[in-house]
């Protein structure tokens, strides 16, 4: 038993390592820029919440792959990105283009800011009115006490 407990361990660990890492040869210093640029702004489908240099997903590693073949065929870094978009859709920019079908995606922590701060405003205002009147009843009590010391 301790003998497969060691062996499990030891297979967990190697995992890790076996993990293979891709070394591109870039033609110039900007193409590699556009490269790291691309992969860091890229977001993994697989993963969901990693962006292409992050992840070791084999959706990734294609991805990577494909950025750095139409980067070496000479295509720009937004012609890579359109490529990417009518492909796989919006959800693969970490910033998505501002559009239609992304206005809620943009406009919505504002809204959502502007709903609880109305709801906000009008709780306090309810609660300094509830201040108010309970000032009014407060003096009419007050009254009704001095009243009631002189009527003794």
């Amino acid at each position: 038993m301790k003998k497969l407990l060691l062996l499990l361990c030891l297979s967990a660990g190697m995992a890790p390592a076996q993990a293979a890492i891709e070394a591109y040869d870039f033609e110039t210093p900007q193409m590699e820029a556009d490269y790291n640029k691309l992969i860091n702004e890229l977001r993994c489908l697989v993963c969901q919440n990693q962006n292409l240099s992050g992840s070791d997903a084999d959706l990734a590693r294609d991805l990577r792959r494909e950025t750095y073949d139409m980067l070496s065929e000479g295509k720009s870094p937004d012609q890579v990105v359109e490529f990417m978009v009518a492909r796989y859709g919006d959800f693969v920019l970490y910033r998505p283009q501002f559009k239609s079908s992304t206005y809620l995606l943009w406009l919505g922590p504002f809204l959502l800011l502007l709903v609880v701060l109305f709801f906000l405003v009008r709780r306090l205002r309810g609660a300094q009115a509830a201040v108010e009147v309970d000032a009014a009843n407060l003096a009419r009590a007050q009254k009704i006490l001095e009243n009631k010391e002189q009527n003794q």
